[in-house]
């Protein structure tokens, strides 16, 4: 008896997880859910994903009845693949920063102004490019024998439309011009254009030292990647590297061996936007073990100082975004300072005032991107035999943390784009007190929406898009809508981190005299 294809998945492979949803199309209903660990660590071998993705859906009930089904995955991570599809060293993730120098390097040879220009970001450790050179110049046997290059949510892709390394047992082999992509995550590699929609090969070739060519999207089953013969050797590759072909924000991939349709796929947070339904106007603020500030928009995004990256949007726009590398975790660090639960940090930030009574936290644990001090240390500032309370403490931390992305989303407002409202989410937007304090900090209403897997319900309504043809409007629940209130803790913080301070609710232009790069002393990013 055969079942009636209906409904669509979602997948969201992230960094510590792989997370499926299986969604009823006409009303964005979440029906099952599955999950599966991923490894630890910056470098991962990509099969773990694979086997994690298998579990998830095992978990979510299976695919029997799912008609279509999207993967997004967490950007920039480096997937190299020889000529008959083998992965040929563990995956460097975004977070692996070996490749710092080689970021710096490159732009040295290019420059920053450049870089923006072609590819709308500066090179960091955590991009693809600066990656490729670390390939280069690290491992250059592995280097060598690189004759397909792709990322976390296009190689999951690809095995997921049955191809795979000829030792494996994947239906439709190592076809490597089978790779696709989307351009919300080949945006994140530094060799590509958001603007263009198209890669820039001679930045690909100024980092990887090799030519490269998009994939066709033909099947040249028993060939290397440039018609030739294939052969059991593992010697050098001398054809043009192959990259992923840029699918359009709807376009089909293709379908599973089963016969389900498979979407382009997309970066996680283009697909996160998707999810919460979020237009222009809308800024979205995640709090996890990073902090990310991004908005859809149509605008062009033009920052050389490479705090906001230009990336696209996973619906043929832009999706300007700033990333702080000091958020979830600074509330961890309260906890285990003051030696209470999470719990028990929010009560006593909540049992303080605004402003903590002059103890302003600092927050750069980890150093800092944005503004870009990546030797920075935390620091707690103004304290006093009065203000020296547990209390004041806790509060102090959520505020240093929350001004640390109100900066982020300073730096984005002043490309242009136009905030009306926030959607603060993330794990640390459960945090009762980063609700409360959130009101201090930001100018504008704050909608908090229900917990829920932004990443994959993305995914899912990409996977429907791409079903239909028409992007499908679901409700985005909300447990809070949060109205802004005049404070000064923006001011006091920022006499602290010599960061001249920028109302996020007027014209760029009215703000001309504070100029975000020079104040925040940013140039281009050297940390993930």
């Amino acid at each position: 008896m055969s079942v009636d294809r209906r409904l669509v998945a979602g997948v969201d492979s992230s960094t510590q997880s792989c997370k499926v949803v299986i969604v009823d199309p006409s009303t964005g209903g979440i029906l099952r859910s599955g999950s599966a660990p991923h490894p630890a660590g910056t470098e991962v071998d990509p099969e773990a994903w694979w086997s994690a993705l298998q579990q998830a859906v095992s978990e979510a009930g299976g695919f029997a009845d799912v008609a279509a089904v999207s993967i997004s995955g967490q950007q920039h991570g480096l997937i190299a693949l020889d000529r008959h599809g083998q992965v040929i060293r563990d995956a460097l993730l975004w977070n692996d920063l070996r490749s710092d120098g080689a970021a710096r390097a490159l732009i040295a040879e290019i420059g920053a102004d450049e870089f923006v220009d072609r590819a709308g970001v500066v090179p960091v450790a955590s991009f693809t490019g600066a990656k490729l050179r670390w390939l280069r110049d690290h491992e250059p046997d592995n280097a060598s024998r690189v004759a397909a290059v792709a990322l976390p949510h296009d190689w999951l892709t690809w095995r997921l439309l049955g191809h795979g390394p000829s030792s494996s047992s994947a239906l439709r082999g190592p076809d490597l011009e089978a790779l696709v992509t989307d351009a919300s995550d080949a945006s994140g590699t530094a060799y590509f254009s958001a603007v263009t929609g198209r890669y820039d090969l001679d930045l690909f070739r100024a980092a990887f030292g090799a030519p490269a060519r998009e994939a066709t999207g033909s099947t040249t089953t028993g060939s290397t990647t440039d018609g030739s013969p294939a052969t059991d050797e593992l010697g050098p590759t001398t054809a043009p590297i192959v990259l992923p072909r840029v699918l359009a924000p709807h376009e089909s991939a293709g379908h599973t061996p089963e016969g389900i349709l498979v979407g382009p796929g997309a970066g996680d947070n283009a697909a996160a936007a998707l999810g919460l339904g979020a237009a222009p106007g809308d800024v979205i603020i995640s709090i996890g073990t990073s902090g990310t500030v991004f908005s859809p928009t149509r605008l062009e995004i033009n920052d050389s100082s490479g705090m906001v990256a230009g990336f696209a949007s996973a619906d043929g726009g832009r999706l300007p975004l700033v990333a702080t590398l000091n958020a979830a975790r600074v509330l961890d660090s309260a906890a285990a300072l003051l030696r209470a639960s999470h719990t028990d940090v929010a009560a006593l930030a909540l049992a303080s005032s605004p402003g903590a009574n002059g103890l302003t936290l600092v927050p750069y644990f980890e150093g800092e991107r944005t503004p870009n001090l990546p030797s920075a240390t935390a620091r707690l500032e103004g304290m006093t035999l009065a203000n020296s309370t547990p209390e004041n403490v806790a509060r102090a931390f959520v505020e240093g943390m929350l001004c640390g992305l109100a900066d982020g989303l300073d730096a984005v407002l002043r490309q242009g784009v136009k905030v009306q409202r926030l959607f603060l989410i993330g794990g640390a937007a459960r945090n009762p007190a980063v609700r409360e304090v959130a009101r201090d900090i930001f100018t504008v209403p704050i909608d908090v929406p229900e917990q829920a897997e932004y990443v994959a319900i993305g995914a899912a309504r990409q996977a429907a898009w791409t079903l239909t043809g028409t992007s499908p409007r679901w409700q985005v629940e909300l447990v809070a809508t949060l109205h802004p209130r005049p404070s000064q803790v923006r001011q006091q913080y920022h006499s602290y981190t010599n960061t001249n301070v920028i109302d996020a609710t007027r014209p760029a232009h009215e703000n001309s005299d504070n100029d975000h790069r020079r104040s925040s002393g940013a140039q281009a990013p050297v940390e993930g």
